[in-house]
């Protein structure tokens, strides 16, 4: 598993465009809020939390499409299912490594975005520990589209579509406790509640995932 994530990276070292594009989207979108909103700080303030995390988001859905599909057209993907280490182990080390090259960068980055956007510098921290919890949670559950719409026509079309609905929850969550802690008030339940959706997904995710690549295999 930790030598499919080692070549995973450095595939994606080699090429960089994903990756690159999937950061470079995510400050373009947020440093542009503030051309669109004003620059009153009181307003980018209130919808900084909103705005990072829809922007990361969308950065990390940027790159998904490609997940599976170049091991699926070279034939690699085929090889790693008949591999002695299970599909589900596939399944964690490909979502393990676009979390390492997509999920990582974007939290590095968000603290320097938070700061344009008028967040507190004590909440920077809050503000990391929700991405820590927020971006595995996309990288899994997109993971499991990503795979559910390999080979299909227009997949990158069906996978937004797919995947969008099942973000919302994560989403909620993830700005309602960034906002109770701009308002004072306690983030622990939302955080909570985030950690719980993540470990449910370490366990179900890779099992839905492993069910699709076989399907896609056959």
């Amino acid at each position: 598993m930790l030598r499919l994530i080692l070549r995973d990276l450095r595939l994606v070292l080699r090429q960089g465009s994903d990756a690159t594009a999937a950061l470079m989207f995510f400050v373009l979108c947020v440093v542009l809020f503030p051309f669109g909103v004003g620059p009153e700080p009181n307003v980018l303030t209130r919808i900084a939390p909103g705005v990072l995390l829809i922007a990361a988001l969308l950065a990390a859905l940027l790159s998904m499409e490609r997940l599976f599909q170049g091991d699926f057209e070279d034939g690699s993907l085929e090889l790693l299912l008949l591999s002695p280490l299970p599909a589900e182990g596939v399944a964690v080390a490909k979502v393990a490594a676009h979390w390492l090259v997509t999920g990582v960068p974007l939290m590095l980055v968000a603290p320097l975005l938070a700061l344009l956007l008028r967040m507190p510098v004590d909440q920077l921290g809050l503000l990391v520990g929700t991405l820590a919890l927020v971006t595995p949670l996309l990288s899994l559950i997109g993971a499991v589209g990503a795979a559910l719409t390999l080979g299909a026509r227009r997949s990158g079309v069906l996978l937004p579509l797919l995947v969008l609905p099942l973000y919302i929850p994560v989403l909620i969550f993830a700005a309602a406790g960034l906002d109770a802690g701009l308002s004072g008030l306690s983030p622990r339940p939302h955080l909570l509640l985030l950690g719980g959706m993540l470990c449910g997904a370490l366990v179900l995710a890779p099992l839905a995932i492993a069910a699709a690549l076989r399907a896609a295999h056959e």
